[in-house]
């Protein structure tokens, strides 16, 4: 089943993209479960990573779509997100929140069945690299890819993720088993790395994303083999 949002003020438009996905579901075969919002502050209240694709209404009078889709990827760097809109230009910023693509007003069903074929693709291939983790008001969801390396510190988990940072409760052995299958490993007690994301060795050092982690002497040794072995599987 995917679990899909519709965040949309004007009715006729909310009404036509819901019959549109029980179309497109009868057509491919597929099974949605479909959540209506009129409103970005409706879907941002109590949002809990529970969505796989967010059809984004951009302009709204509470809370636009931008405002909207920048609150959501604070606590969800993966669902897909299709803004749908009056006008071209305003959809060009989507590469700030990552939106997949957008839709233009008056929606037609064959447009719109090609995003959501495209979006679809795309979950389908991605869904097994997804994690979900404890947050303060509730679950987050990452994909282990995105991971540049976890952070204990004092009794907190910190996922350092591109452009952001997700909190989380749980122990570094919690992250470590959760993440094994991703090719982590852990450079000292405080961090758990992700072998894709380093750039390089140096002293005691590595180096991912420019930002240089300590390798305490213990772990050293294994952490060296595990990286040369990662290197070696990728060339």
């Amino acid at each position: 089943m995917i679990r899909i949002a519709i965040v949309e003020d004007e009715l006729m438009y909310a009404k036509q993209l819901e019959s549109f996905l029980r179309q497109y579901e009868e057509k491919e075969q597929e099974t949605f479960e479909i959540n209506m919002y009129s409103d970005g502050d409706e879907i941002v209240e109590d949002y809990k990573a529970q969505f796989d694709i967010i059809l984004l209404d951009i302009q709204m009078q509470f809370m636009d779509g931008m405002t909207t889709a920048e609150a959501i990827r604070k606590v969800d760097t993966k669902v897909i997100i299709i803004f749908i809109t009056n006008l071209r230009q305003y959809a060009i910023r989507g590469y700030e929140v990552d939106a997949l693509d957008y839709v233009v007003k008056p929606i037609s069903y064959f447009a719109f069945s090609q995003r959501l074929s495209r979006a679809i693709k795309r979950l389908k291939k991605r869904t097994q690299h997804t994690i979900v983790i404890k947050i303060r008001r509730g679950v987050a969801r990452i994909d282990a890819a995105d991971i540049y390396y976890v952070e204990s510190q004092n009794h907190t988990l910190i996922y350092h993720v591109a452009g952001n940072n997700i909190e989380s409760s749980g122990t570094m052995k919690d992250a470590e088993n959760m993440l094994s299958e991703f090719n982590f490993c852990r450079g000292n007690k405080g961090y758990l790395i992700n072998l894709a994301h380093v750039d390089s060795v140096q002293d005691s050092f590595a180096v991912v994303r420019g930002e240089k982690l300590l390798l305490s002497r213990p772990r050293r040794n294994a952490f060296m083999e595990a990286l040369t072995n990662y290197w070696g599987e990728i060339r």
